[in-house]
């Protein structure tokens, strides 16, 4: 495939993984035509500016000129603490599945508990303390959430539905984002969802997801 001219696309992981959880979402990605790269960041010993630093350093350095970004759960978060800090200008649309961008109900039950505190890091614990988040004007976001209820979220009582079984859709959504989409998967799913690849393809785009 000729890729001379074809459009970057970075994935973000979430809490607790590494790049290669996305491994089928960046083969779906790129073959819709897109140059797919994964980034990988310490999810639990970084705070969250570290973390988006690491990410603006490393898009920086990418060739070309816009990049698109597709970020599953935190991965979201460090995306938009990125733009909030305007690190990254070159960055033109983005695909958050998943992301708690309004708080997260299972983080702040989590982060009351010492043991548990420790165990979901740093960054979920600065995302906690954001109550908005400013980004570009001209950042083109697209919000993907899941209404499958099936995850480690179930055993936290109280969790809001509908949700993927870690987040609410309630809590992805993000004020002045371009589309938003619900589709009928899991949080963990996303990660191997081709529906999930083909709707964050659409997005990048065309700036909007397909709405049948």
């Amino acid at each position: 495939m000729d890729t001379g001219h074809a459009e970057t696309v970075v994935l973000v992981h979430g809490l607790w993984m590494h790049g290669i959880a996305l491994l089928l979402q960046r083969y779906w990605l790129a073959q819709s035509g897109f140059v797919a790269k994964t980034f990988s960041y310490p999810s639990v010993r970084r705070s969250l500016d570290e973390n988006s630093q690491l990410l603006a350093r490393y898009i920086a350095d990418l060739p070309g000129g816009a990049i698109n970004v597709v970020a599953h759960s935190l991965g979201g978060l460090v995306v938009l603490n990125m733009l909030a800090q305007a690190y990254s200008p070159r960055v033109r649309r983005i695909v958050l599945m998943g992301s708690p961008c309004g708080g997260s109900y299972c983080a702040s039950v989590l982060l009351r508990i010492p043991l548990l505190a420790m165990l979901v890091g740093r960054s979920i614990r600065d995302s906690s303390e954001r109550s908005r988040w400013d980004v570009r004007a001209d950042a083109e976001i697209g919000v993907l959430a899941g209404n499958r209820s099936f995850g480690l979220g179930r055993m936290i009582l109280g969790l809001p539905r509908p949700n993927d079984g870690v987040v609410s859709v309630q809590e992805t959504q993000l004020p002045g984002c371009r589309d938003a989409i619900t589709l009928p998967v899991s949080h963990s799913e996303m990660l191997i969802s081709q529906d999930c690849a083909r709707q964050a393809g659409y997005f990048l785009q065309y700036g909007r997801f397909f709405h049948a």
